[in-house]
């Protein structure tokens, strides 16, 4: 039993460090405090199966892997560090930019189209992206300010795309939308 309780510390351990994770963070997804999380990390203490399951989730891993001995090397593979993720979100970001310029140059040049609203549709864009990739990554703290400002970005797009109609009105559209946001994630902190 020491010896499995040992494996199940070091594991948890070498996970929550390569993922960037704090006992704190990780006690929070978990609904448990930081010092049940360094008990299981020094190995006075098992998690039960229910919350080896939500580990196995959280880390993208299998209840088998957090049960086993493992190499070192096999650990720090499973997830990217915050280093990686940045670059990540910034070859994407420029990638969504550079397509939306190649498009508003080929529509300019082959199509005597001089469509500007290209950009204002790329933000939305880059935002529901870098939402999509923080809630892989499950970041799910921030996520609250990437759907607020595709919210806010999707209907300026509207809004700039007929200008000409004067539709001030939409941004008041926001304001319960954005209320409804807050409140689900206040919600989804209680539970």
């Amino acid at each position: 039993m020491d010896e499995l309780k040992s494996i199940v510390a070091e594991n948890i351990n070498s996970l929550r460090t390569s993922s960037g994770l704090t006992q704190t963070e990780l006690g929070e997804k978990l609904n448990y405090s930081d010092k049940t999380i360094s008990k299981w990390e020094r190995g006075e203490a098992l998690p039960d199966a229910y919350v080896l399951k939500q580990l196995s989730e959280i880390f993208n891993v299998s209840v088998d892997y957090i049960l086993s001995e493992h190499t070192e090397k096999e650990i720090k593979i499973k997830k990217p560090n915050k280093i990686t993720k940045t670059l990540i979100l910034t070859v994407v970001t420029v990638g969504i930019c550079t397509l939306s310029l190649l498009i508003f140059a080929l529509l300019m040049f082959f199509c005597n189209i001089k469509f500007w609203m290209i950009f204002a549709y790329t933000v939305p864009v880059l935002f529901l992206v870098a939402l999509i990739l923080n809630s892989v990554w499950k970041l799910d703290k921030i996520n609250i300010f990437y759907i607020s400002a595709l919210l806010w970005s999707v209907l300026l797009a509207i809004y700039l795309t007929f200008l000409q109609h004067n539709l001030w009105l939409i941004f008041v559209l926001g304001i319960p939308s954005q209320v409804i946001i807050i409140l689900s994630f206040l919600i989804n902190r209680k539970k």
